[in-house]
């Protein structure tokens, strides 16, 4: 794995917050995970759900009655997509300007983005890191259907191309974010991979998957970005542990026995020099949100580097190579809870990172 990027535990944000004000959320992300900025997502604006915000650019979109599919019938859209591929080969190939082209992200669908790139410019001193984020391929071509109800994902066409625009948004992320001189991070927000491997999934391949990810991450890659992954459920971390993602977001909290299954393909990920990103704050489950403490969570932490211990990682070796994050978005919670899992995922950190030896 080509970056230089060396977490230390320290604390990241998924993304999405309950608020209606890109900056007050802009604000507690500067407030309470300093050292890695990310731009909020608010799913209170409808602009700014998963499919919705990365729609833009890709043929055939229509809304009606609010809801969203893609009409791939008629001259209009086959027109387009000549268009959509005479563009993507122009950037690919630096004869387009990719950050004045379709694949960019506007501040009327991505206003957090935008809070970011002001809350960076207003800093004395730059972050150690930067992350943004895009709708995996898998959650947004099973989302988004043809005009006949059938998810694009099984049309091999349109599945390439939803990928392609994807990739390129994310691209875009990292040409903007670059210049700030520090590492810039993508995830791809993939909850639809949960229960990935099971009978629900058999029309779906493991080669397709593959396919869909590893040109998400060599594009991101390319553009000199680290690529992360975030899946919020079990999934077969056999398959995620498998890619050259330099990042794995997962759901420490509800999952983590599930992942260390995988023994012999956590160990080779972080020998690798992976990123495990513990989410260990819970966010899907108010009740256990509202029962844990910064100690408690302490425990349940120290006793999944006792495990990956004892695969034989070295224990400073694998909290090096850790961040710390809640288990998914916090758009769904209350604002008080939301609160506690920004306080909790910064204090978490800070006494994770004062108990280890840094290099």
């Amino acid at each position: 794995m080509p970056h230089k990027f060396v977490p230390n535990a320290l604390p990241v944000l998924v993304g999405s917050f309950p608020l209606w004000d890109h900056s007050e959320a802009m604000n507690l992300t500067t407030q309470y995970t300093p050292e890695i900025l990310s731009w909020p997502q608010l799913p209170a604006h409808k602009e700014e759900g998963m499919l919705a915000q990365f729609i833009p650019g890709l043929p055939g979109i229509v809304s009606s009655n609010g809801k969203i599919f893609l009409d791939d019938e008629g001259e209009a859209f086959h027109a387009d997509m000549v268009g959509f591929y005479e563009e993507y080969l122009a950037i690919t190939e630096g004869t387009a300007d990719l950050i004045r082209s379709r694949f960019s992200l506007k501040a009327d669908t991505a206003g957090g983005f935008f809070a970011l790139l002001k809350a960076i410019r207003t800093r004395k001193e730059p972050p150690l890191a930067i992350k943004g984020q895009v709708t995996g391929p898998v959650t947004f071509t099973t989302a988004l259907a043809n005009r006949k109800g059938i998810p694009i994902f099984y049309d091999l066409q349109l599945r390439d191309a939803a990928v392609k625009l994807l990739m390129l948004k994310a691209r875009w992320q990292v040409r903007q974010l670059r210049d700030c001189g520090v590492p810039v991070i993508i995830f791809v927000d993939e909850p639809g991979m949960a229960g990935f491997g099971s009978s629900e999934f058999t029309s779906i391949s493991r080669e397709a998957v593959s396919q869909c990810f590893k040109e998400m991450i060599d594009g991101i890659q390319a553009e000199g970005g680290i690529a992360g992954i975030h899946v919020c459920a079990n999934t077969d971390w056999s398959l995620i542990l498998s890619l050259p993602f330099d990042i794995v977001n997962f759901d420490a909290y509800a999952y983590f026995d599930r992942l260390i299954l995988y023994t012999q393909d956590v160990k080779r990920f972080l020998e690798s020099g992976g990123i495990l990103a513990w989410g260990i704050v819970p966010t899907l489950s108010t009740e256990a949100l509202r029962k844990e403490t910064v100690e408690s969570l302490a425990v349940m932490w120290e006793a999944g580097i006792r495990r990956i211990t004892d695969i034989g990682v070295d224990r400073n070796t694998a909290i090096r190579q850790s961040l710390i994050t809640p288990s998914c978005g916090m758009g769904a919670l209350p604002l008080d809870l939301a609160t506690k899992v920004l306080i909790m995922t910064r204090e978490l950190s800070m006494k994770i990172r004062g108990g280890f030896t840094h290099p």
